[in-house]
């Protein structure tokens, strides 16, 4: 029975191709950020409210104008074809069926107008969820504006610029591997360019991009958008006055530069930073609804999942997806009601507690007042 995400993950690893489940699986280097996403969750600790008579919960969120039944969001993951023949269409169909927006990869293997195609009566209500969809800015700006218009005229409700990428993070495990393109018959649907005869362009890992390539993103379009990957507080205080409309707090699954840290740790900074002015979506590391209290509370307006959509996708291919997405709301609903709230708009800073170790009075309570 799966009732964890490493349920998924487990279920999945046996039917996958070892490769195919090192590449969702891997990170950079050492892969320490990677364990230490999911570690930093580990260690927080929740401080419930008690006596509230709150019978039932609301966890409906909107999020720059996009409307969601659940503050799950699907994070933007390449390659849904090597897992399932159907790819994007199938997680596409279950975040609707789940009332959570997807984040459309640029390395899709599913062009973002037949995902947005297969969104369409899959939702409570016949309502498509919202697309996102999200984009690595390439020095070819022409072909970046046919991929804003692409995204625009699919129905895609925001842009999520991905800005941790001015070259490829080290992924050793896909090195070792001979992983290093996708197999005869699968390709990333949003670079094909049409004025090059179809030809499959690269996706430009570019150091050339900065804050004026946003400026000039933020003229073409009047999406929202959003910045993923910038870590430092000072980027987030940049963010907001070249115009960003809200960040993904990302550190790309631990995909890019090695140690840096897990993103929960950072929140309340890049919450203290931006000051309220926009919105910030937390991923990485996120494994149980305790997870999505706890990331609420310090800040997020809504938390966004990578890889355990991946083996979920792999292990039941849309039924797994969506059977992933019951799972993470029903812990979510439970989470909320021990806590004591009405709705994710009641979790505060103050039911999260970061334990310290040793304590200050470790000497006093360790033989010979040694603190080891």
């Amino acid at each position: 029975m799966l009732m964890t995400v490493q349920d998924f993950e487990t279920a999945a690893r046996t039917r996958l191709d070892p490769v195919h489940a090192d590449f969702i699986a891997g990170g950079a280097g050492d892969e320490i950020t990677v364990r230490a996403n999911e570690e930093a969750f580990r260690r927080l600790r929740l401080l419930p409210r008690v006596l509230r008579g709150n019978t039932e919960r609301a966890l409906d969120i909107t999020v720059l104008g996009s409307r969601a039944r659940t503050p799950i969001l699907l994070s933007p993951t390449a390659f849904h074809k090597l897992l399932v023949e159907e790819g994007e269409l199938a997680t596409a169909r279950a975040a609707t069926a789940a009332g959570a927006i997807m984040i459309v990869s640029m390395a899709s293997t599913v062009a973002v107008e037949d995902i947005a195609e297969a969104t369409r009566g899959a939702g409570e209500g016949g309502d498509p969820a919202p697309l996102w969809f999200q984009l690595y800015l390439q020095p070819d700006l022409e072909f970046t504006r046919s991929l804003v218009r692409r995204a625009t005229d699919a129905g895609c409700t925001a842009l999520v610029v991905t800005v941790d990428s001015p070259v490829r993070g080290a992924h050793e495990r896909d090195v070792r591997n001979g992983f290093l393109d996708l197999p005869d018959g699968l390709r990333c649907e949003h670079m094909v360019d049409p004025r090059e005869g179809g030809r499959v362009r690269p996706i430009a890992m570019s150091a050339e991009i900065t804050w004026t390539h946003i400026d000039w993103l933020r003229g073409i379009t009047s999406l929202p958008i959003l910045l993923k990957g910038a870590l430092h507080p000072e980027d987030a205080r940049l963010a907001v006055r070249h115009g960003v409309d809200g960040l993904l707090l990302s550190n790309h699954g631990g995909r890019q530069l090695d140690t840096v840290p897990a993103t929960v740790e950072l929140l309340p900074e890049i919450h203290a930073a931006v000051a309220g002015r926009i919105p910030i979506v937390l991923d990485g590391g996120v494994r149980r609804g305790t997870d999505v209290v706890k990331a609420l509370a310090l800040g997020a307006s809504a938390v966004g999942i990578g890889r355990p959509v991946m083996w979920a996708l792999a292990e039941g291919g849309e039924k797994g997806v969506r059977r992933l997405l019951e799972l993470l709301r029903e812990e979510l609903d439970q989470a909320l009601a021990l806590c004591g709230a009405a709705g994710v708009q009641d979790l505060t800073p103050d039911l999260v507690r970061a334990p310290v170790w040793p304590p200050a009075d470790a000497s006093a309570a360790l033989p010979g007042g040694v603190v080891s």
